[in-house]
């Protein structure tokens, strides 16, 4: 078993002790309480000690987790130093770190909420446009005519962002969420689809010539040959939809919306008040880092046979 208390270790823990010190003493600027400064910075080092813990059980590098964890401590000083400590950075775009972490207790509700709203829109316009491609991405690849006709249009369709359709998608449709969730499905759809057909184009000669062998009609070829040979590829695929999506899903939301974590960030633009943006941030990576979490999980368990 590796050791933990190594030298990358010691200068992450060194580096967070200054960081605890240099929060607790007065500095030049007027700041919110650091309860909830202090609390982040334990969160992040029970998270560094959990990855610590987790490698050193799988025989991993513990390299990796004490260079971020420095990465982050010298972040938060140089921040701490320079806006709370010295004053020297903007009072306005530049907020202190007491004064962001301040937010999440105290407007943990309306964040919570902002959340969950995303996370519905960004589900279902996901699973849908996922779905909706690989579905017809099998036939659509598999039958000549059909992959002649749909190719050449995928072709065009996927690589276009779809927030350049957002203002008109939300014209045109009933509802902002609507509107939001076809913004997501259509920007996964389209290159889901392309994929699908490209993947189902490049499958091994030899299991096409096992399969005219054995007279396997085209349901059977794509539900029992095709799905399971390019189940692996759309699998290892969806960290990058996910980001994908969420990035449309913040895009579309600062366009019109009334709630979600894109319009938690653009609403408090609007008002300068950019200690809740930055707050706004901090949320969205949180969000996205569980998310990939999930997909990890899914990653890992769902395609046992490969």
């Amino acid at each position: 078993m590796k050791k933990i208390f190594n030298l990358p270790f010691l200068v992450a823990h060194l580096l967070l002790l200054i960081l605890i010190v240099t929060v607790l003493q007065q500095g030049q600027k007027a700041v919110q309480p650091n309860t909830a400064f202090l609390v982040g910075i334990g969160l992040i080092e029970l998270l560094y000690l959990y990855k610590l813990w987790r490698a050193r059980s799988k025989e991993k590098s513990l390299k990796a987790p004490s260079d971020i964890v420095v990465l982050v401590w010298i972040f938060l000083l140089i921040w701490e130093i320079t806006v709370t400590q010295l004053n020297i950075m903007h009072p306005v775009l530049v907020p202190a770190p007491e004064d962001v972490f301040h937010v999440f207790p105290t407007q943990y509700r309306t964040l919570l909420e902002g959340v969950v709203s995303s996370l519905q829109l960004l589900l279902i316009g996901f699973f849908l446009g996922l779905s909706f491609g690989v579905i017809l991405g099998l036939p659509v690849g598999w039958i000549p005519r059909l992959r002649d006709v749909c190719f050449p249009i995928a072709n065009v369709l996927a690589p276009i962002p779809p927030v350049v359709f957002a203002p008109y998608l939300i014209a045109i449709m009933p509802t902002f969420r609507s509107a939001s969730a076809l913004v997501i499905l259509l920007g996964i759809f389209w290159p889901t689809l392309l994929g699908m057909i490209i993947r189902v184009g490049s499958i091994d000669r030899r299991i096409l010539e096992s399969a005219r062998v054995l007279n396997v009609d085209n349901r059977t070829m794509v539900l029992k040959i095709l799905f399971p040979y390019v189940l692996p590829g759309v699998v290892s695929g969806l960290k990058v939809s996910l980001t994908t999506s969420v990035i449309m899903l913040t895009f579309a939301e600062m366009m019109g919306a009334t709630k979600g974590m894109g319009f938690y960030i653009i609403n408090y633009t609007h008002y300068a008040n950019y200690t809740n943006v930055v707050a706004g941030f901090i949320v969205v990576g949180v969000v996205v880092t569980f998310l990939n979490w999930v997909v990890g999980i899914v990653q890992t368990k769902a395609i046992k046979w490969q």
